[in-house]
């Protein structure tokens, strides 16, 4: 198994990966609800899961209005800094490499959740009518969101900003720009969520505008070699509905290629081919990534890195319940499953407390 391609060393540009296995990120919900402040045994969840390639966190709000549910960190405050420069000195203490991921939900959260009481912001009033969202009073229909106005927006953009800057004084090695699954940026790219009339909408270049305008600052701040990007074309989590993922998506990697950023993560998932369609328009590190029903399995990863598709595979759910996946990958020992009640919210079960497989073998 140790000829896999997803465990051969990977160097490009400020990368150099021992693998090619990046742990995708995932919520899981941990952090103190009323500050934001990570959880103390944050460190050792991820320290644990060092020996991946590289790590990208849970996404970490850039502005308290884009907190998606209870337990969600931020990364705003000095306090939330020294948190996470706990969590990245012991990732690096344990040979490892971690971005972290800037994050706002935009519409896809509810005033149960927003200090006083606040409406969610969006690029314009379109509600999530079929599906409900968790709240500290558990599931409740969503609200009609408030439009952002432009001084919002670029506020916004300012918060992602220092956000980033707040990573890096944190001690990560840089930073992944959440695009994807239906929250804010992905919402002023699709034509169902993004109504507006101004320069933030209408035609592509407007539509494109705001995820441009996020990633160019947040480069601009820590620099372009320490900055991803996530997306989802056609993606329909969150009741997104993009008419034209390709044009759309064309028309974004055409804009952004040329800051030679770290990388470009794309979720896979919806009828349009996004990996084989974007793989040629993009000229730096494109991470593979599927959504699917079932975690994915390491056949699948090894398929898209030999086809060309992709540098790096990254994996989510199969990371939850085995902190030394490349380990298991390069043994052929079998993969655990995670228990799905466990994912979001509690303490170390089901959290840090998965062993890894030499504890397993004792």
């Amino acid at each position: 198994m140790s000829d896999s391609p997803l465990l051969r060393p990977y160097r490009n540009g400020a990368l150099d990966l021992p693998n090619r296995i990046v742990m995708a990120p995932m919520t899981r919900g941990r952090a103190d609800d009323s500050s934001g402040v990570v959880n103390p045994l944050t460190k050792d969840y991820y320290a644990q899961r060092a020996s991946a390639g590289l790590i990208v966190t849970e996404g970490i709000y850039a502005n308290v209005l884009g907190k998606g549910g209870p337990g969600i960190p931020g990364l705003v405050d000095n306090a939330q800094v020294a948190a996470w420069r706990e969590v990245t000195d012991a990732v690096h203490a344990a040979g490892g490499r971690i971005f972290a991921q800037l994050w706002h939900v935009g519409r896809m959260t509810h005033p149960l959740t927003l200090p006083g009481g606040a409406t969610p912001l969006a690029p314009s009033a379109e509600r999530i009518i079929r599906a409900k969202i968790f709240t500290s009073q558990g599931l409740v229909d969503h609200v009609m969101p408030r439009a952002m106005t432009t001084a919002e927006i670029d506020a916004t953009i300012e918060d992602f900003a220092i956000e980033a800057r707040n990573a890096i004084a944190a001690g990560f090695d840089g930073v992944e720009v959440h695009g994807a699954n239906g929250y804010l940026i992905q919402q002023f790219l699709a034509e169902n969520t993004n109504q507006r009339t101004d320069r933030y909408g209408g035609s592509l270049n407007n539509r494109l505008r705001l995820a441009v305008d996020i990633v160019t600052a947040v480069a601009a701040e820590v620099g372009a070699h320490r900055v991803g990007l996530r997306i989802s074309p056609d993606n329909p989590e969150n009741e997104i509905a993009e008419q034209d993922p390709q044009g759309t998506y064309r028309a974004l990697l055409r804009t952004l290629d040329p800051l030679g950023l770290a990388y470009l993560h794309v979720v896979e998932r919806g009828e349009y081919a996004a990996l084989a369609d974007l793989r040629p328009r993009w000229s730096s590190t494109l991470v593979a990534n599927f959504n699917g029903s079932s975690p994915t399995t390491r056949d699948a990863g090894e398929k898209v890195l030999d086809t060309g598709l992709a540098d790096l595979f990254s994996f989510g759910r199969a990371f939850i319940a085995n902190p030394d996946l490349p380990a298991r990958f390069a043994s052929g020992a079998p993969v655990s499953e995670y228990i799905r009640d466990l994912v979001y919210g509690g303490g170390a079960e089901g959290y840090t407390d998965y062993p890894a497989l030499q504890a397993t073998q004792v």
